[in-house]
């Protein structure tokens, strides 16, 4: 039997079960089983030797059968730490660090889906939360408990969309608010005026860099004198692979030479290369690290 009509025996297999599959996730995860024309979005609480595991659900309907996704979110590996730690350099630490001291302003991260945007946020509300402020945040969900922080969860379902809970909040008199993202003009509009009457906003946005930030907010139908005046600072992120330890080797190729002095790297430098081995399963990098 090749194995390419054994791959193929294995899929029919799977396909037999996958509408059973699909109705038990969706039972895990609160949706409704007998509504397969729209998108569903749940989640799922695990614990996993004595672990909590947040499983985000997503399904989506597709020609052949509806598509599962499944995000996975230790409750214990996302953990707060300094802002030293994020991977910034000293001069973009700096200014983060003065941005954190402004009284009001609407400070925006940007970047694709994944990138660690939530924990810069959070590093940045654990770094100034103290007795004399009070931080409330309205997320999408909420991935971490902060201590003296008070957070809401955002329901579509009863309603509690952010810029109806963007409202209540400033009702409440913070000095401080996270809105986990700005999706529509309405929150948007909210955020600023909340920035512009003394309250220090911090939000995520999808931009591919943080000069698109602008043109993203004035897309939305935010004028432009307002952008200006309310928004303090874009930080744009994204996440790198770091090669393997354990097996990255020196590259002396001509290719890496003709790099580093186009770059003005000193030739004493040394530039490694992937390679692969079973501590990174052959990929040749283990691990990400944040860059800003």
């Amino acid at each position: 039997m090749t194995g390419y009509y054994r791959k193929f025996l294995c899929h029919r297999q799977i396909k037999r079960f996958q509408a059973a599959i699909v109705s038990r996730v969706k039972i895990m995860s609160h949706l409704n089983i007998a509504e397969k024309r729209v998108p569903q979005d749940g989640r799922i609480k695990l614990k996993i030797e004595n672990e909590e595991v947040d499983v985000r659900v997503s399904v989506i309907p597709m020609i052949h059968g509806e598509a599962v996704v499944l995000r996975l979110l230790r409750q214990s590996g996302l953990v707060i730490r300094g802002l030293h730690e994020l991977g910034m350099d000293e001069r973009e630490l700096r200014l983060f660090r003065r941005i954190l001291t402004l009284p009001h302003g609407i400070v925006l991260v940007t970047g694709p889906t994944g990138s660690g945007k939530t924990t810069t946020l959070y590093t940045a509300l654990n770094e100034i939360n103290d007795a004399s402020r009070k931080i409330i945040t309205i997320e999408d969900p909420v991935e971490y408990q902060l201590k003296g922080v008070n957070q809401i969860q955002v329901s579509e379902k009863a309603g509690l969309t952010f810029a109806r809970g963007l409202r209540a909040i400033l009702r409440h008199d913070p000095d401080v608010i996270l809105v986990g993202e700005i999706r529509d003009l309405e929150t948007a509009q909210i955020a600023i005026q909340a920035s512009l009457t003394g309250h220090l906003v911090f939000s995520t946005l999808h931009t591919n860099d943080a000069p698109s930030a602008l043109t993203r907010l004035v897309d939305m139908g935010v004028e432009p004198y307002l952008v200006s005046s309310s928004l303090e600072g874009v930080i744009a992120q994204r996440l790198v692979r770091v090669l393997c330890p354990h097996c990255k080797e020196p590259d002396d190729s001509p290719p890496v030479q003709a790099f580093k002095a186009i770059v003005g790297f000193p030739p004493d430098i040394v530039v490694y290369r992937a390679v692969g081995c079973k501590e990174c399963r052959g990929t040749g990098y283990f691990g990400r690290h944040a860059n800003f």
